[in-house]
């Protein structure tokens, strides 16, 4: 009987330490419990399931698995919206906050999914768009002062629209003065962040004649992801 200890441990379903390692520790040092906590705020089949899978996979060898559970989302999870808008506030503390009167505007960029995945019944959509209005209420702003887009896409098949790109490249050529633009389904930064986002985003909205471009950092290892433990 381990009492109220709780170990938090960390795995990766594509890198080290793996699923399968971590999962073999925690059972060599007797722990029968387990809650699975896949950092996706949003389900999705090929994200938040495919986590679950690799932990059924680890299971299917083993005689007598341990006990799971398993977070399936958190999308409107009041500490959740809670962070990212505390961690939007801290920005405009720092930055300055989008004169939202005059036309500045808020993006909130998810990753895209292919749009038959939502034609399946994958709710991963209308969890981004229920993130969205959340978020901007939490934030004081009026429907117009914020948009949900759909980034990464790629090959042939239509993905979720609004496309970011596309977006950022309208508003630039509508000559919007200023767009800050923030990722809340990725809970720490990455290439899909700094790069396709910090960078790439960042360059089509400016060289499509866009004023100023501010990219919200995720939330990271910040005491406020921290608080959502």
């Amino acid at each position: 009987n381990r009492g109220l200890e709780v170990r938090v441990d960390i795995a990766m379903c594509y890198g080290n330490p793996s699923v399968p390692s971590r999962m073999d520790a925690l059972r060599a040092e007797g722990y029968d419990r387990v809650l699975v906590l896949p950092l996706y705020p949003q389900y999705a089949a090929a994200t938040t399931a495919s986590a679950m899978d690799a932990v059924f996979d680890w299971c299917k060898p083993v005689r007598n698995v341990p006990e799971l559970r398993f977070v399936k989302h958190f999308h409107d999870h009041p500490a959740y919206i809670q962070g990212l808008a505390e961690s939007v506030r801290r920005y405009w503390a720092q930055h300055g906050k989008p004169d939202f009167e005059n036309g500045d505007m808020l993006v909130l960029s998810f990753h895209g999914v292919p749009e038959f995945a939502l034609l399946k019944g994958d709710p991963y959509h209308c969890e981004c768009y229920k993130t969205g209005r959340l978020l901007g209420e939490a934030l004081g702003l009026g429907a117009a002062h914020f948009k949900v887009t759909f980034q990464s896409r790629f090959g042939k098949a239509k993905w979720l629209e609004p496309y970011t790109d596309q977006t950022l490249k309208a508003l630039g050529q509508g000559g919007m003065r200023r767009v800050d633009l923030m990722c809340p389904g990725f809970m720490a930064d990455c290439l899909e962040t700094l790069e396709e986002i910090n960078q790439e985003a960042r360059e089509d909205f400016l060289h499509a004649g866009g004023g100023s471009f501010h990219y919200i950092p995720c939330l990271n290892d910040s005491d406020l992801a921290q608080h959502l433990l």
